[in-house]
């Protein structure tokens, strides 16, 4: 029996806990429809998601020819050159590049960049309302100061990033299938940017993650020009995309629940736990990319066929009641947090770190530079973008002030903890 859900619809998006727990009730891991991707199982508990991260040998990214899941055979080959990165790869392809990025960065280090990633958030804060109030947090502050921490980890001259905020805004707008050819454009267009960049770096030489690339490249690693053209392609887009909503989604929470935001204004050295919550709660990315089952298998009780195609639910996992306490309630205090926001297993997201030092800077020097900051509409007009797989709030507009009807929509519940919100 196939289970209909929409993954891409408002209410989804606005209470995934409610979702999630009503597909629970039908089993660990549940037949549905995906859009694009079709008929597909995906998980709905903890331990099942974990089983099917860890195991790659029994649940591949790639068919047995080779191809990637979820590609289909019209798509153009600049988008197969984009797809064909270590995130759709299995073992020993995945290892082979894994070695050679984790080689460029620790020749860079991340916790060092703190200090400068932290000028950076500052900068943008003092500039938040520059254009006028009210102003949309998401594009004013967070997607541009991913884009600006990845860019120059990456040493992208600075006047392209209009460029990648360009392009993020196509990335976030998929939703049908006139934006989806908008999609295909920008692919087009970050594709031949990419490979001039990693050109200039051959020749020319440079500061930053590209050069470091290219020197690993040139002692010898194992990397084809179109898997260093992908690779680059995905530390730019995955690196600033997902951070982008966790940031923006988490500072809606403190927007609309004061008791939130005067726990950390007690303790500003408390933002490290509430990110890892934030990071539970908000799930940015929601599923994982779709993976074949090589051979017949039993995951938590439930069947599986040689053939069939499965998709973790990352939100799932971390709304799991056998994992924690209360998950539908928003608990920055949430200790110990197993969240599965950066997977497990080989492709244990590369980038955890700095996201997670993004997203603590972002909200120190948003709430320090503006105490008062509010919404500066009922929480009833925030929306999410309708794209399946990732949550993101498509606009929210702030205003210097707390609007005190705003600001006391939701409130963190009196009775319990005063930094646990429903």
């Amino acid at each position: 029996m196939t289970t209909r859900l929409d993954f891409a619809s408002e209410a989804f998006f606005r209470d995934p806990s409610k979702a999630i727990a009503a597909l629970r009730m039908s089993g660990p891991l549940v037949a549905t429809r995906f859009p694009l991707v079709g008929d597909v199982w995906i998980t709905t508990t903890h331990d099942a998601t974990a089983q099917v991260l860890k195991d790659g040998a029994t649940f591949t990214l790639r068919k047995e020819d080779g191809d990637v899941a979820g590609l289909r055979w019209w798509m153009p080959s600049f988008v197969r050159t984009i797809a064909n990165n270590m995130l759709t790869m299995d073992e020993p392809d995945h290892t082979r590049l894994r070695s050679i990025v984790d080689e460029a960065f620790r020749r860079r280090a991340i916790v060092a960049m703190e200090p400068r990633i932290r000028a950076i958030a500052d900068g943008l804060a003092d500039e938040l309302f520059a254009e006028g109030r009210p102003a949309d947090l998401v594009q004013r502050y967070a997607r541009i100061l991913p884009l600006a921490v990845i860019s120059e980890l990456l040493g992208l001259p600075l006047a392209d990033r209009p460029k990648f905020i360009a392009w993020g805004n196509a990335m976030s707008s998929l939703t049908n299938v006139v934006s989806f050819f908008r999609l295909l454009w920008a692919f087009r267009k970050m594709r031949g940017y990419l490979e001039q960049q990693l050109q200039a770096a051959r020749v020319q030489g440079g500061e930053g993650l590209i050069a470091e690339l290219v020197q690993v490249e040139r002692e010898g690693a194992q990397i084809t020009p179109d898997e260093m053209v992908s690779m680059v392609f995905l530390l730019l887009a995955a690196g600033s995309e997902t951070t982008t909503h966790l940031i923006s989604g988490s500072a809606y929470e403190l927007l609309r629940s004061p008791g939130l935001r005067d726990w950390l204004e007690q303790d500003r050295s408390r933002v490290g736990l509430a990110v890892e919550e934030f990071l539970r709660f908000v799930s940015p990315v929601q599923f994982s990319k779709p993976r074949y089952v090589r051979r017949d298998v039993e995951v938590e009780g439930v069947r599986l066929k040689k053939g069939d195609r499965v998709m973790v639910m990352l939100a799932a996992a971390n709304m799991d009641p056998a994992m924690h306490d209360r998950p539908e309630s928003l608990d920055l205090e949430r200790k110990p947090n197993r969240h599965l926001s950066f997977g497990t297993g080989i492709h244990f997201c590369l980038g955890h770190q700095l996201a997670r030092i993004e997203a603590a800077c972002a909200l120190e020097a948003l709430f320090v530079r503006w105490p008062k900051l509010g919404l500066a509409v009922d929480p009833s007009q925030i929306h999410w973008r309708k794209r399946p797989g990732i949550r993101m709030i498509a606009k929210l507009p702030v205003t210097a002030e707390v609007h005190g009807t705003f600001a006391a929509a939701t409130p963190a519940v009196a009775d319990r903890s005063p930094v646990r919100a429903e």
